[in-house]
């Protein structure tokens, strides 16, 4: 069963992108990012940078219990939320790559289904084919599991528009927390110590360097749009920097189809404390 979802937000648009889409900064501070309706589009009406706009989210949400869950990832991360599935009697769907084909979490899962050569960009982050996959075996939800497409906000809107459940944040909020630079600005917004660092991602080797210097070494790269520690390097010496760069940069592309990194403070043996994020 499905319904729509009415959530009202208001702000000012910000920017207008040729695809239909704008950028609006919200009144509760935050930015998002919002199409332009079809009613807008029939009556022809204007919009421009600094308009006012009352955004509407009536994306689908699915309402009663899930019964199939498609895994949109590998190995023993599927594994273990299909494991929890099996105990709360939802069937699973695993899918794989070319390289995935004998892999334990095709096995596990009550079914499976091929979607692509072993790039996880052809694969493992391409939306499209897990959505296609997902309505041709009747799965209701789409457990993004880690990495991957975990924190994209357009994947979790792409799968509302689908009407199919993302087990996990609202797009909103992966907005706010799925960029690490979104999420620090946010920090420090509202007054939250964050360590010294960029404030955008870095993109150039010399933006890099000079960013480093007024940083101070040991710092850490860090990819932007993930984690579990992929896209990471540490770097002790300027000398280093752009060969480590260069590592976490590809590293990020692979696993989470974007090579953004940013770079932050190192701080040797500190304590990690998980926040998690819900909503």
């Amino acid at each position: 069963m499905t319904k729509e979802a009415l959530i009202e937000f208001e702000g000012v648009i910000k920017e207008i992108l040729p695809d239909s889409r704008f950028r609006v900064t919200l009144d509760n501070g935050y930015e998002t990012m919002a199409y332009v309706a079809g009613r807008v589009k029939r009556n022809r009406i204007r919009i421009a940078m600094g308009d006012r706009v009352m955004l509407e989210n009536q994306d689908r949400v699915k309402t009663g219990p899930i019964k199939k869950v498609l895994v949109a990832n590998r190995g023993e991360i599927a594994v273990r939320v299909m494991r929890t599935c099996r105990e709360m009697g939802i069937q699973t769907v695993a899918v794989y790559s070319d390289v995935d084909r004998d892999a334990l979490h095709t096995r596990y899962a009550t079914e499976a289904y091929h979607i692509g050569p072993p790039a996880p960009r052809e694969s493992y982050l391409n939306m499209q084919k897990l959505i296609d996959v997902a309505k041709k075996s009747g799965a209701d939800a789409i457990h993004p599991g880690y990495g991957f497409l975990s924190e994209n906000a357009e994947f979790a809107r792409a799968c509302a528009r689908a009407g199919i459940t993302f087990v996990g944040p609202r797009p909103e909020l992966l907005d706010m927390m799925g960029d690490k630079t979104a999420a620090r600005a946010l920090a420090q917004r509202i007054n939250v110590p964050t360590l010294p660092g960029t404030e955008n991602p870095i993109t150039d080797r010399d933006e890099a360097l000079r960013t480093a210097k007024s940083i101070g070494f040991p710092l850490i790269i860090k990819a932007a749009f993930g984690g579990g520690g992929r896209g990471m390097r540490v770097v002790q010496r300027a000398a280093d920097l752009a060969n480590l760069l260069d590592e976490a940069q590809a590293e990020a592309g692979r696993a989470f189809g974007n090579p953004a990194v940013f770079l932050e403070k190192y701080i040797p043996r500190a304590k990690h404390i998980e926040v998690q994020v819900l909503g």
